[in-house]
């Protein structure tokens, strides 16, 4: 039952992969630049369960919402005391990457010096094995995460479409000036955005330590595939969950007939070619300019 072990593997990885590129287009649509500090907030959602659990002795049930308040909390501090500071001055998108860098490392090496940089679990019991599905194996989180992608694509839809902030959000990711003559305040949007967004990646980082365990490091990683996902995937939903398909089927199994290693870098052939071949993504269109 390789196959079918393969085939819940890749659906397992895609849904994760979705849920990072999710969090990280909410802000970046609204910023228009590469927010990596976003993988820290990513990696603060496992690190705050693991305070509040492990370590406060609080229940998992009562630590994952905690944990996911605190990053949101976290993601805004960011965006108000430095991002909102740089744009006033006009800060490039260059420089606000830099400072975007900055941040995650100094962030990141904060948590390795707070926690070490030993493996850490917040999984609670003994490791049971997988639920028995015709020879496959699958953990009752990884259904959680499943499940969870599912959940969280359909809200993320239904707020786009159905709700005024949703729809302020989309105004802003089309144009930001004409957006703020419109009378929509772009600041209040934005710091609504990495709420939203840090709060979703706090909630995948906590799946993924459930599943996997956690590291000071586990952020940039996850990061990276969500931003392979959300430029495959043209930044719109329906395309970035066909580039989480597409992207969790090739590393689960490529990997079936080469090394591991090469997981990652498998990720990065399909972006490139991508690039060179479709660069608006799927379902994008390109952009006609004219020249007058």
């Amino acid at each position: 039952m390789i196959c079918l072990q393969l085939i819940l593997n890749f659906i397992i990885t895609s849904a994760m992969i979705l849920l990072v590129s999710l969090s990280f287009s909410i802000i970046y649509s609204t910023t228009r630049f590469f927010h990596f500090a976003h993988a820290v907030v990513f990696t603060s959602g496992a690190y705050f369960a693991f305070l509040f659990h492990k370590l406060f002795g609080f229940s998992i049930f009562i630590s994952i919402p905690l944990a996911i308040f605190f990053s949101l909390l976290l993601g805004c501090l960011i965006e108000k005391s430095i991002y909102k500071p740089l744009r006033k001055k006009q800060a490039s998108p260059m420089i606000l990457l830099l400072a975007s860098l900055g941040i995650y490392i100094l962030l990141q090496n904060l948590i390795s010096m707070l926690f070490g940089d030993d493996t850490k679990s917040i999984r609670s019991g003994v490791v049971k094995e997988g639920i028995n599905i015709f020879g496959a194996r699958i953990t009752p989180i990884q259904i959680v995460i499943i499940i969870t992608a599912i959940i969280v694509t359909i809200l993320i839809i239904l707020f786009y479409k159905k709700t005024q902030l949703g729809r302020s959000m989309q105004a802003v990711a089309s144009d930001r000036e004409l957006a703020e003559y419109t009378g929509i305040n772009t600041n209040r949007v934005i710091l609504w955005s990495f709420a939203i967004g840090s709060g979703l990646a706090a909630l995948a980082g906590i799946l993924v330590a459930l599943d996997v365990d956690m590291t000071p490091t586990m952020g940039m990683n996850a990061l990276l595939m969500g931003v392979v996902v959300m430029i495959v995937g043209g930044n719109n939903i329906k395309g970035m969950v066909c580039a989480a398909l597409l992207l969790g089927f090739a590393q689960n199994f490529g990997v079936w007939y080469i090394s591991s290693q090469w997981k990652d870098a498998i990720a990065f052939v399909i972006l490139v070619l991508f690039l060179l071949i479709k660069p608006e993504g799927f379902f994008g269109k390109k952009i006609n300019k004219v020249s007058i």
